[in-house]
This record gives C-alpha cells, structure tokens and sequence, in this order.
C-alpha cells in the first residue's frame, strides 16, 4: 500500500490571478509530491507501512512525521480553497465573533499571524476541546492533529507556496491567498467536529459535505494497493 498524490479539486489554472498556475505546477506538482514520494520511501518495510496517515502523524517522529506531516497538511491546504464565492456558514460565523469580536478582526489577526511567524510552518483556525476557536502558528511540518487537537483552516507559510508570485512578500500572498478560502469547507470541519462525526478521520463518512468527500478520499487513498 503506497499513498499517492491527492488530484486537486480544480484545475491548475483555477485560483488565478490570485494563485497562479505556475506557482501550483510547482507547490503542488513538485513540493507536495516530493513529500509523497518520501513518505512511502521512508516507511517501506517499517512499522508504520500500511498504516493509515493520522497515525503515522500521531506515532512518528523525525523524517517519517515531517513528509507524513507535510503531505496531511497540504491536503487540507488545497482543499481550504476554491474559485468559486462562499461565506461562512451561521454557525461559524456566530463563533468567530463570538471568540475574535468580527469576521474582519479575524482576518487581521489570522493574517498578522502568518506573515509574522518565523521562518516556515503553517497557521492554522483550530476548534478546542472547550469548542471556542483559536488561531495557532506552527513551525515547519506541525499540524494540530499531532497535538490531538482539530483543524478548521489552514495557510501555508513556506517560501514555496509564494516565491513564484510574490518572491519573498509574503504578506501580498496572505491577502490573496484569503480571498480563495473555501469557508464551506471550513464550516464542514467544524460541523463534523461538533458532531463528534470523523473528526479524526476514523470512521467512514455517510453524508454529502465537501469534507466528508475529503476524508473518504484520504481513505480510499490509503487503501489502494501498489
């Protein structure tokens, strides 16, 4: 059992003019592939070959977690995005005033985050155990599963998901990259974290949400045979 390179859920040339499809041919056809193709070399003939990539996340360390981290989280991060307009559902909105006092201050502050954190990594809207919302920043190939946490939304901060379009301005990414967020991809994750339904990915999805879809993909992913 190999994992493979998810297939975007759009066309490469889709989130232009704010990503362009040279920045995707190398983000997601050289970047995210490489840590694919890591990953299944690193965990051939280990413990963790054949198993599933939450757990791999959960119970590794070192090379194995970076690329099993790096390719969860830039799965998350492509389907974080779309070309097409959405809004967040009640619910979300509801609690992002509720915990960051608007919608508009929630972009300040989740856009400060990501152009000030260090070096790379990634930022991401993360719901609590007290199910109050958070915006976390994480350095390199961390994501909130590995802290037993769920994530809502992410942003890549790595060089390689900018240096095309804006060299080293990351700031001028940020601003478009939030004009792409597909919230009702969001707002499923938090839904399905609600309901206590999936949220970790361990159990099969039987509904029609855009994150059901994700996580039966992921699964089917990791069942296919080389």
């Amino acid at each position: 059992m190999k994992f493979e390179l998810m297939k975007l859920p759009y066309e490469d040339t889709a989130l232009e003019p704010y990503i362009s499809s040279e920045t995707i041919s190398y983000h997601y056809g050289k970047h995210h592939a490489a840590y694919v193709n890591k990953l299944n070399a690193l965990i051939e003939d280990s413990e963790f070959e054949g198993k599933p990539l939450e757990y791999i996340i959960k119970n590794s360390q070192g090379g194995i977690f970076n690329n099993a981290a790096q390719v969860y989280n830039h799965d998350f991060y492509w389907h974080g995005l779309t070309n097409t307009s959405s809004s967040p559902s009640v619910e979300l909105s509801d609690m992002i005033e509720r915990d960051f006092g608007s919608m508009d201050e929630f972009k300040k502050l989740f856009l400060d985050k990501a152009a000030t954190l260090f070096g790379s990594g990634w930022v991401w809207l993360v719901l609590g155990k007290d199910n109050r919302l958070s915006i976390e920043g994480l350095s390199n190939a961390d994501n909130p599963l590995a802290h037993d946490k769920v994530a809502l939304l992410t942003c890549d901060v790595w060089e390689h998901a900018y240096y095309i379009d804006h060299r080293n301005a990351r700031p001028g990414y940020l601003e478009n990259w939030y004009k792409l967020i597909n919230w009702r991809f969001v707002s499923d994750n938090l839904a399905d974290a609600q309901i206590d339904h999936s949220s970790e990915y361990t159990q099969p999805c039987n509904d029609n949400s855009e994150v059901c879809d994700y996580v039966d993909a992921m699964q089917e992913n990791e069942r296919t045979q080389s």
